[in-house]
């Protein structure tokens, strides 16, 4: 196989290719080295590249192999990983200037899975400051762009991460979702995300000690151009971690057996707003025709008749307050070092009273049950996983579909996303189209609690009808 093939391989793929000696984990590792040199650029996906670590690594999994030891699931496979997850010896500055210079002492849970399954670690992608916003914008450099406009946004908060993933500068990526932030990026970058059930992957950072802070909304998941990738990292990342009191205790299914279980027989619920997005026809038109494609699957596709009360209300106090839990005591000696929008946060945070914090956890319930009445028809809610078609660089939208943002510009464009790290479902984003601006537009899939399978088994069939992997972005 040429160089460019290896690279346009599905990691699955690449991972065949390693255990039957056709390809080492030294050539692979360089060859996706070279195109971060030669394409990252134009994207600025990674904010680190760990070149020399990685080809040392890539040593050791070759000299394994050669050995006749017992492999991880990743054995000798490259892959990102997002700046927000810590790695022993390596800088992690979570998007920000602040911590630009910032070398922790251990490895998040994440990156310990990925490592001790047997990945190699290319470099940290980019993220906006704090993971606060579904853009990818920081003090730290030039933008996050999107590889199939460089005028438009990745998306974020893993926006790095999709994008290194959609330009075949790696395999696999992993991310993190605290309001979409697996979800839009995958989205606007034409790529598969899911955000697993809240506690199914550990949150636990590396970093111990100070006060104990909850974890309502945030969930590690995996980026890929296959269903059948995400699946595997999802199932190399799950499981009951003992240092994070989120964790589940539940026994991990095994995602990969969903991949062929199809859709026949499904009960799935379409909702175009939630009841209350303002969302561009456009987006509308493209996800509503793809939705179309479970019933020629086999599957019962209905009127969701979803009508969200203000879910904003529900995740804003909550989101708000854990920004400033976690940097508020940095807002005034190093407020000048912040991007506008994480400045913002801190303040909205520091206004959130106890009496706005117990509300949002009533209306959070309330968001509970409502999504429990949906799943006690269907076994699948879908709608578009944005409101609109792209993003520009550096512009939150001031209006969509002619009407004011809502709640702000910041959380407008992707009304479906965060009201799911509400309630703690699984879902997920797969490519359901282009938009006449030519970028990628995203069908969002949320399954029950805990039915990861589920959310799987639809991608799968999906993807199967109507793949993707073949459509390759101008910059890759």
């Amino acid at each position: 196989m040429s160089n460019q093939e290896l690279a346009y391989s599905s990691a699955t793929d690449l991972l065949q290719l390693i255990s039957d000696k056709q390809v080492s984990p030294v050539e692979l590792t360089q060859l996706f080295l070279d195109r971060i040199e030669r394409i990252d650029p134009q994207l600025n996906s990674f904010l680190i590249v760990t070149q020399d670590q990685a080809l040392a690594d890539a040593k050791a999994a070759e000299d394994a192999i050669m050995r006749g030891d017992k492999l991880g699931p990743l054995h000798g496979l490259p892959i990102s990983i997002k700046d927000t997850q810590m790695t022993k010896g390596v800088p992690t500055t979570t998007g920000s200037l602040l911590f630009k210079d910032r070398i922790p002492e251990k490895d998040a849970a994440v990156v310990e899975r990925v490592k001790n399954a047997g990945a190699i670690m290319l470099g940290k992608t980019n993220t906006s400051e704090f993971a606060l916003v579904g853009m990818c914008e920081n003090r730290l450099g030039d933008h996050g762009r999107n590889p199939w406009n460089t005028d438009y946004t990745p998306g974020g908060s893993s926006g790095g991460a999709a994008a290194a993933a959609s330009a075949f500068l790696c395999p696999l990526s992993t991310g993190g979702d605290g309001g979409g932030s697996i979800r839009i990026p995958a989205s606007l970058c034409g790529i598969y995300g899911i955000k697993p059930t809240q506690g199914r992957v550990s949150g636990y950072t590396g970093v111990e000690g100070g006060p104990p802070a909850p974890n309502l909304f945030g969930q590690q998941g995996p980026l890929s151009r296959t269903v059948r990738d995400s699946a595997l990292l999802l199932q190399v990342l799950a499981g009951h971690d003992r240092r994070d009191p989120n964790s589940l205790r539940h026994k991990t299914p095994n995602f990969l057996d969903s991949l062929d279980r199809g859709v026949k027989g499904l009960r799935i619920a379409w909702s175009a707003d939630y009841g209350f997005a303002s969302v561009e026809s456009e987006v509308v038109k493209i996800t509503s025709d793809a939705a179309k494609v479970f019933q020629v699957l086999g599957a019962y596709v209905g009127d969701a008749k979803l009508k969200m009360d203000d879910p904003y209300q529900a995740f804003g106090p909550i989101y708000e307050s854990s920004a400033f839990f976690n940097y508020g005591h940095k807002r005034h000696t190093h407020g000048h070092m912040m991007t506008h929008y994480a400045r913002e946060y801190l303040d909205m945070g520091s206004k959130v009273t106890l009496a706005d914090y117990s509300e949002a956890l009533g209306r959070r319930d309330q968001l509970k049950a409502q999504l429990a009445d949906v799943f006690e028809d269907y076994d699948l809610l879908i709608s578009p996983t944005l409101a609109m078609p792209g993003v520009p660089v550096g512009q939150f939208p001031e209006q969509i579909a002619g009407k004011p943002s809502y709640p702000h510009k910041y959380f407008s464009f992707h009304p479906f996303t965060y009201p799911i790290n509400v309630v703690g479902h699984p879902a997920a984003s797969i490519p359901a189209g282009f938009a006449d601006n030519g970028l990628p537009v995203g069908l969002h899939i949320v399954g029950r609690m805990y039915d990861e399978e589920t959310v799987i088994a639809a991608s799968a069939a999906f993807e199967h009808a109507r793949p993707w992997i073949d459509k390759r972005p101008p910059i890759s």
